[in-house]
């Protein structure tokens, strides 16, 4: 093997201090025993890219990375998209001859090893059912997931304003539609005005969004019990970081439920954590598995969420993993926040497939040893190009490196062993079953059953004084219960009501515009018009006195008279 490429792995990748081991070198088809690529623990918050085609070992070298962090007292938290990583849960098996060849070619020792792990789920059907209350969102980070423009965002503000006021509790989707449709009503008009005069068709709008929401199923997200973020930066007893795998399998058909709990996930981890700087041992490990699904549905509003969080969360001990099949999967302005990458092979079958090859290749340190597009197009599985920083904060040496095997299980665990993981969990104990405390939505129906109660007397106490008999109070037709969803309706009724309220909207702003129009064009033809009488008066004028005045001089004279007499300017 080259003495050059040798002595520079060699001095590369030496530590003194406590690392993740990633494999060893290669160089061509001989391998570098002697030599283990690795990543330094302090550098594992400086974010990391783990890209290759599908089928490469992208999904294995994170369990390689997540086993290894909570080995070392790091806790992690994953989505896991496909189920793939459960078995992170169970030691491997270490008479598997894929292990045993792999770990010979390494002269690596294998030690199976399980690490302890929690399921979340978004769905509520495969782990601890993750939630968070509207209040938690803020109008802001809410108003990026209804995509709402910066005036119905204010708008979304005072609402909140009026509900912290009122004591009023927003904890679901439910909360928040009942106290717009509540503000947007008869009943709410005085409200209205006190907040500024709000226009009720901008109601209408952020209350269709929240219909949409709910309708892509975002709804299951909100409510209580909320999950606390500090539950991801658990160490079990014996000082083992916890391995938390969000399981998101059957959610990936609504992306919106996915993108609404990414963009939460990443504000509340920056919003809670402190500031610690650089410290020897990150606080936690953060893995997107399968990241381009996540950025095919983001929108502006979550990518520059994730932007600002790779660029600011480092200084709180969170190291941020995106795992995808491209590195132009990711967008740019995220790429460039990465300091350690591990990138599998990718394979060119079409132009666009060769272009992405060209880009990615050029995006490596310099290196005489490998010509990199063909490296990469040429590696095996469970091989990657490594680049990560080293403790002074450069990037190592580009290193074809042969991936160690985690020591975990590599097929996921069962459906019976996450089930008993679940179970036993103190997590499915405290957000396993949903809470339906008193909020907006309760608070502003038994006002309005209040108010309602109290003109039907007060109209019963004035028939009775004149002799009359008055009957309930209703808007026509049987009774509404005021107690039930949508304020009585169904929620056919409920959505009909918000499109014709949307549509007497925009009616009653075309015939405002119609009617400015038409006094704009009525002004227009007046001041024609007089335009035109002053004219003729200047002409009939001018043609009386020019039978008197014959010369060019003393006509001019007599117009400029006639323009300032009749209104006209010199």
């Amino acid at each position: 093997m080259d003495a050059a490429f040798r002595t520079e792995m060699a001095d590369g990748y030496k530590l003194d201090e406590p690392a993740i081991t990633l494999g060893s070198p290669m160089l061509g088809d001989e391998v570098l025993t002697e030599v283990r690529v690795q990543l330094a623990l302090a550098r594992v918050n400086r974010h990391g890219l783990i890209a290759g085609a599908t089928g490469t070992g992208k999904t294995k070298t994170l369990q390689v990375i997540a086993g290894q962090l909570s080995a070392l007292g790091v806790p992690v938290f994953a989505v896991d998209v496909k189920g793939d990583l459960s078995g992170v849960g169970a030691p491997g098996d270490a008479a598997d001859p894929k292990v045993v060849d792999r770990c010979k070619s390494l002269a690596w020792t294998f030690e199976a090893a399980g690490h302890p792990i929690e399921v979340l789920s978004l769905s509520g059907a495969t782990g601890a059912h993750v939630r968070a209350s509207v209040s938690s969102f803020g109008p802001l980070l809410l108003g990026k997931v209804l995509d709402l423009n910066e005036t119905q965002t204010s708008i979304l503000s005072l609402v909140y304003r009026y509900c912290d006021d009122q004591h009023l509790p927003l904890l679901d989707l439910a909360d928040l539609r009942t106290t717009l449709k509540f503000l947007g009503s008869d009943d709410g008009k005085a409200v209205l005005d006190d907040l500024g005069g709000i226009s009720p068709a901008s109601l209408g709008v952020i209350l269709r969004a929240i219909v949409t929401l709910e309708e892509e199923g975002a709804d299951i997200f909100f409510g209580e019990p909320e999950f606390d973020v500090n539950e991801l930066l658990r160490t079990t007893s014996d000082g083992r970081g916890i391995v938390t795998l969000l399981e998101v399998a059957d959610v990936m058909d609504r992306p919106r439920l996915y993108s609404t709990f990414v963009l939460w996930m990443l504000a509340q981890l920056f919003e809670n954590l402190p500031e610690v700087g650089d410290i020897p041992k990150p606080k936690l490990g953060f893995f997107f598995d399968e990241a381009h699904l996540l950025f095919n549905h983001a929108s502006e509003a979550l990518l520059e969420e994730i932007e600002r969080t790779a660029r600011l969360i480092r200084s709180k001990g969170v190291g941020v993993y995106f795992v995808t099949q491209a590195p132009t999967d990711v967008p740019s302005s995220v790429l460039s926040q990465l300091g350690n990458r591990i990138q599998h092979a990718l394979r060119a079958f079409t132009p666009d497939d060769a272009d992405a090859l060209r880009k990615t290749a050029r995006t490596f340190p310099m290196t005489e040893h490998y010509d990199i597009e063909r490296t990469i197009t040429s590696l095996g599985i469970g091989e990657a190009l490594v680049t990560v920083l080293s403790p002074k904060g450069v990037p190592t040496p580009l290193a074809a490196t042969r991936l160690i095997p985690p020591d975990s299980r590599m097929a996921p665990l069962t459906a019976q062993e996450i089930a008993q993981v679940v179970a036993a969990s103190p997590l499915q104990a405290r957000y396993g079953t949903a809470i339906d405390r008193e909020s907006a939505h309760e608070i502003i129906t038994a006002r309005l059953v209040a108010a309602r109660q109290a003109a039907e007397a007060t109209a019963q106490a004035a028939a009775s004084a004149s002799g009359g008999v008055a009957g309930p109070v209703t808007t026509g037709g049987a009774p509404a219960d005021p107690t039930a969803p949508y304020g009585g309706m169904t929620r056919r009724e409920y959505e009909a009501q918000i499109r014709r309220q949307a549509r007497d909207a925009e009616r009653e702003r075309a015939r405002q515009a119609r009617e400015a129009q038409r006094e704009h064009n009525a002004q227009e033809r007046a001041e024609r018009a007089a335009e035109r009488q002053r004219q003729k008066t200047i002409e009939t004028g001018l043609r009386t006195a020019g039978r008197v005045v014959t010369s060019r001089a003393g006509q001019s004279i007599l117009r400029g008279v006639f323009d300032t007499i009749f209104g006209g300017r010199r």
